[in-house]
């Protein structure tokens, strides 16, 4: 990029200060942000309204835009995978997933993972780099304009999910500024309480977020009810086991608004952590805590080449039955385009699979 500045970084004031280095009056970054968060453009030559001498300026000094689209993917059930580059040719996994009431797009904040979950494909991948707070932004702005159109609004809202590729709290500076771009009125305007954040358990980062006055949901990737069985599916338990992790979801739990609940997910592996007998250490695990919370039950999705299995559908109706019965809100999520690698722990960005690939940039 020649040491470009990346635009769809920056917030509105930061673009008014860009414009003003340039010699150009206030109002013109003001412009460049409606053009790039507003209006969805990814070019500077879309930007029609700008004088050309700010075009060339911008053309020299800063990119509109850093990935590409390298494939698409189009599921049997409607949700879209998209697999992109960086400007230094490292993998970038979005989904998009079409549903009656609303839109929702899961982001990634890292090319790739660094945390070795055993049950999650993306940590083969290991860790490549942490995404820049535009490249986070992107990921949005190509969802939307590849569904809808460039400058189209979304008729049903649009709901954000960070659960792609990577541990969103250790890229947690980037993270929160792309939301506070996208969550501007005059930009995307996708407001914190329509966008979710999941870690696997970074505990400092848990702390930090209940004290920002505008923050995301919280969901917590569990997959274990104790830390002899949580170790080996995460090793990121042996950093911060369970106690300290919710003891840290406790003291997040004071900043719930009226209605709000703390998620927790928990993917289900055949005759892992799928027993009755781990259901009950879960209900009590949590209310031991005494945590406000609801339980989301993921189907396992399969991936070669990890050695797990979904757990049948009738033990997950027992597990749940079990929370349930312990006064446990639980519910069943329905995996989405598991036909494209687009599921929760299928992101590895692949490319040899047997599917239909409609572009390839």
């Amino acid at each position: 990029m020649n040491e470009q500045v990346h635009l769809t970084s920056l917030t509105e004031a930061e673009l008014t200060a860009f414009a003003e280095s340039l010699g150009q009056p206030a109002y013109r970054g003001r412009q460049i942000f409606a053009a790039l968060q507003q209006r969805r453009l990814r070019s500077f030559d879309e930007m029609t309204d700008l004088p050309k001498d700010l075009r060339r300026q911008l053309h020299e000094q800063a990119a509109a835009s850093t990935l590409t689209i390298e494939s698409r993917y189009v599921s049997e059930d409607g949700t879209r995978r998209y697999l992109m580059k960086t400007h230094d040719n490292l993998p970038v996994e979005t989904v998009f997933i079409p549903e009656e009431r609303r839109d929702t797009i899961c982001f990634s904040s890292q090319s790739g993972c660094p945390l070795q979950c055993t049950f999650c494909l993306t940590a083969q991948l290991g860790l490549l780099r942490s995404l820049t707070a535009g490249e986070i932004v992107e990921q949005i702005i190509i969802a939307l304009n590849d569904a809808y159109g460039m400058g189209v609004k979304p008729p049903k809202g649009t709901n954000l999910v960070g659960m792609g590729a990577g541990e969103p709290f250790l890229n947690f500076e980037s993270l929160i500024k792309a939301l506070r771009i996208m969550g501007d009125p005059k930009g995307l305007h996708i407001v914190p309480r329509r966008v979710t954040i999941s870690t696997a358990g970074i505990v400092p980062r848990i702390y930090e977020l209940a004290t920002l006055a505008d923050r995301p949901h919280l969901a917590i990737s569990l997959a274990a009810p104790t830390d002899a069985l949580r170790n080996e599916l995460m090793p990121i338990n042996k950093r911060w086991p369970l106690d300290q992790l919710l003891t840290a979801c406790k003291e997040f739990e004071k900043s719930l608004k009226p209605g709000e609940l703390l998620t927790f997910e928990y993917v289900m592996l055949d005759q892992i952590n799928d027993s009755d007998e781990q259901a009950r250490q879960l209900a009590n695990l949590l209310n031991r805590h005494g945590l406000r919370a609801k339980v989301n039950l993921i189907p396992h999705n399969p991936a070669h080449p990890l050695p797990y299995q979904p757990s049948p559908p009738e033990r997950v109706e027992s597990f749940r039955n079990v929370l349930e019965a312990k006064g446990v809100h639980t519910y069943l999520r329905k995996p989405r385009g598991r036909d494209i690698y687009a599921a929760c722990g299928q992101l590895a960005a692949r490319r040899e699979m047997n599917m239909a690939q409609l572009t390839t940039g």
